[in-house]
């Protein structure tokens, strides 16, 4: 069994949840801002599991969050706290916790919802930001698709079920993945129940939102947001060239409002991009280069 590249790192949320991120130590060289990694809406820490131990290699001591309500972060007692502005919140209180002042936040999908929030409440936090496959408003057709199975029931009694319905979700995303691929991909997002069988590692209760407020409670108007962090500070757009989350137009247009936003499109990739690819960690590389 290969040794795990991170230690787990307890933190405690400004309302007292017990919250939980995977902390890889960088490597020897000279010292460099950290990474904060942010996942998306259903998954967890483990969807950095490739990318992380790079970074990390390179010099960068990377965090990769469990948002409260997934992985190994505690279940929130009123589920309409599951929202972009709280999860805000609670990295501001990992950065207060483990002595973090400025980082690089590297936020997918719902992350990147979460790091333009985070611009609007500590916007001297971000140094530099990565934000995969999601904008400022997102395309219906994504949306509705996510919509359809977060929070829902699943009958998942074996390993195969898991990879299945992993790969029902999912395969439009990621097409070339190989039956071992998606019984990966069903380890990071699922974990045992107590009765031995595979059960979806975060809280149904995170739709709770979504269906209180329908799509703006996911997605409100981030526009004012995401001109905030993209000023002045490096940013890199990273989209699924067949993304139904991130449409081309909605790319453009923040290319357009943000003129100096480095960009990469991962080919023969949907919503989103794992960053294993090889075109998105050129990109990401490339673009940490430049960041001190």
């Amino acid at each position: 069994m290969t040794q795990a590249s991170f230690v787990d790192r307890r933190f405690t949320s400004f309302d007292g949840l017990d919250l939980h991120a995977r902390d890889h130590a960088p490597g020897a060289g000279p010292a460099k801002l950290p990474v904060i990694a942010i996942h998306g809406l259903t998954r967890n820490s483990a969807d950095f599991g490739a990318i992380a131990p790079e970074l990390a290699r390179a010099g960068r001591r990377v965090l990769a969050v469990d948002v409260r309500g997934r992985g190994r972060s505690d279940r929130a007692p009123d589920p309409m706290t599951y929202q972009p502005a709280v999860y805000a919140k609670d990295v501001i209180s990992l950065m207060e916790q483990a002595g973090i002042e400025r980082a690089v936040f590297l936020g997918t999908s719902m992350g990147g919802l979460i790091t333009m929030a985070l611009a609007a409440i500590r916007s001297r936090a971000i140094a530099a930001a990565i934000i995969n496959d999601v904008g400022p408003e997102v395309a219906k057709e994504g949306l509705a698709r996510i919509a359809a199975y977060a929070g829902q029931p699943v009958d998942t009694p074996t390993w195969a079920d898991a990879a299945a319905y992993a790969r029902r979700n999912n395969a439009v995303a990621l097409p070339h993945y190989s039956d071992a691929d998606w019984d990966a991909f069903a380890r990071r997002t699922f974990r045992e129940g107590p009765d031995g069988a595979p059960i979806l590692d975060y809280d149904p209760d995170i739709a709770v939102p979504i269906r209180a407020m329908g799509a703006k409670g996911l997605v409100p108007n981030l526009w004012p947001m995401f001109g905030r962090l993209a000023k002045g500070r490096p940013t890199l757009l990273i989209r699924g060239a067949t993304s139904d989350l991130l449409s081309p137009e909605i790319a453009a247009k923040m290319r357009r409002r943000a003129p100096t936003m480095a960009y990469a499109e991962v080919p023969g990739v949907g919503h989103a991009p794992m960053l294993d690819e090889p075109e998105a960690k050129a990109a990401i590389f490339e673009f940490l280069s430049e960041v001190p």
